[in-house]
């Protein structure tokens, strides 16, 4: 008996039909929902730069370049100027401390000096004469009262001799009245004379003493104007070497015209200039380094000049320690001068990523090594070596360093090998 066939409602045809695009709509929606939606970029991973994530040792420096000069500088000029009469040496001749340099001639001062000398004899007979006088009238007073002296005495037995015959009745009271008045008058003459010799005396010592002071102040100057007339050969102050001499025989130079210079070249210092951005931060104390031949040599802050020309301001350098063998005078060094103390620190590699995010995000690669992660980042204190990381990285993770200038600021980048 033949048996009715039912037609199947759900074939193999059928289901393909609504089944694939059913499920390649589920798979689009899936992507498009829950799917990696960043943008991306495929790069090659042997053209950058990847550097490690680490805790270290940290020091804050700046690189600056500075120029070996002589420990001490002299620069010559002469106190009196004039025309150069000789000249003793040639400039890169070494010399000691008092080696004559130059001899100027200065007519103007030699007539100073002239008129200054017989200002002095003047003042000096003027006092002798005064002295002679002063001699001269305590002899006079001397004499003076001898004779009153006498002329008292002589007076005084008239009057008592007088005064004796008029007490006995026997005398003239015209003669005792005569002999008592020759008397007391000579006795008062003798007193004026003498009150007369002392103010004299007074007016002669004030006299003596004024030529005595001004006498003292022209001997006082004609010894400057002489110590001006050796300033006329111009002598080295220190030991070193005469770098430069800048003098003619025949030509005139004004007081105080630079010279020459002497350099003490047994040490030696170094100028650096500096950005004015760490003029704060820069301070005396502070310690750097330079490289020569593979030995490290140590430097020191000594002087800091804060006048700035140019956006720069400079300081001067002294050795510490060791110092290094042949270095010359001009030569350039580049220096690490240290703005802080060594510290631990999580560091970052510097590179050119930095001047396309100014430190606030890098890309960090995944641990499987096949792409990189755009991530936010903070950077701290840096050196020309290495950043410090304060936020957004942790140690050991791997950072591509080199430029993102190609980026673009994509969000993942696929790294191929």
């Amino acid at each position: 008996m033949d048996r009715k066939i039912e037609k199947k409602k759900w074939t193999v045809k059928k289901i393909a039909t609504i089944g694939i695009p059913a499920i390649l709509f589920f798979l689009v929606a899936y992507a498009l929902i829950f799917g990696d939606k960043s943008s991306k970029l495929n790069i090659e991973l042997e053209k950058q730069t990847v550097s490690v994530v680490y805790r270290g040792e940290f020091q804050e420096f700046i690189p600056i370049m500075g120029s070996v000069e002589p420990i001490k500088t002299i620069e010559l000029s002469s106190d009196e100027g004039g025309r150069i009469e000789h000249r003793y040496i040639e400039s890169g001749t070494k010399v000691s401390k008092g080696d004559p340099i130059l001899r100027f001639s200065n007519t103007n001062l030699l007539l100073t000096i002239l008129n200054n000398e017989a200002q002095v004899n003047r003042a000096s007979n003027e006092l002798r004469s005064t002295r002679l006088l002063m001699e001269q009238n305590t002899l006079s007073l001397r004499n003076q009262l001898l004779t009153l002296d006498y002329d008292i005495a002589s007076q005084k037995r008239a009057y008592d001799r007088e005064k004796t015959l008029m007490d006995r009745d026997l005398g003239s009271k015209e003669a005792f009245e005569n002999a008592r008045d020759q008397y007391f008058f000579t006795i008062q003459r003798r007193d004026l004379t003498i009150a007369q010799q002392r103010q004299d005396s007074l007016f002669r010592l004030n006299q003596v003493d004024a030529l005595e002071e001004s006498l003292e102040g022209m001997q006082e100057n004609l010894l400057i104007v002489k110590q001006k007339q050796d300033n006329l050969t111009l002598r080295a102050p220190i030991d070193g070497h005469l770098t430069s001499l800048n003098a003619e025989i025949g030509e005139t130079k004004a007081a105080g015209e630079r010279l020459g210079q002497i350099d003490v070249l047994d040490h030696f210092k170094v100028r650096a200039a500096i950005d004015e951005y760490y003029i704060n931060r820069v301070e005396k104390g502070r310690e750097g380094s330079f490289d020569i031949a593979g030995t490290t040599y140590r430097l020191v802050i000594d002087k800091i000049y804060l006048e700035v020309t140019d956006g720069r301001f400079q300081v001067d350098l002294i050795f510490t320690g060791e110092k290094p063998q042949g270095i010359r005078r001009g030569q350039t060094l580049h220096i690490k001068l240290e703005l802080g103390d060594l510290e631990e620190a999580v560091l970052l590699a510097r590179g050119g990523f930095y001047q396309k995010t100014g430190g606030q995000y890098v890309y960090v690669v995944d641990e499987s090594g096949k792409f990189a992660i755009k991530r936010d980042i903070k950077l701290g204190r840096y050196n020309p070596q290495v950043f410090t990381v304060l936020e957004g990285l942790e140690i050991g993770e791997e950072v591509i360093t080199s430029s993102y200038d190609s980026f673009n600021d994509i969000d993942k980048l696929i790294l191929k090998k």
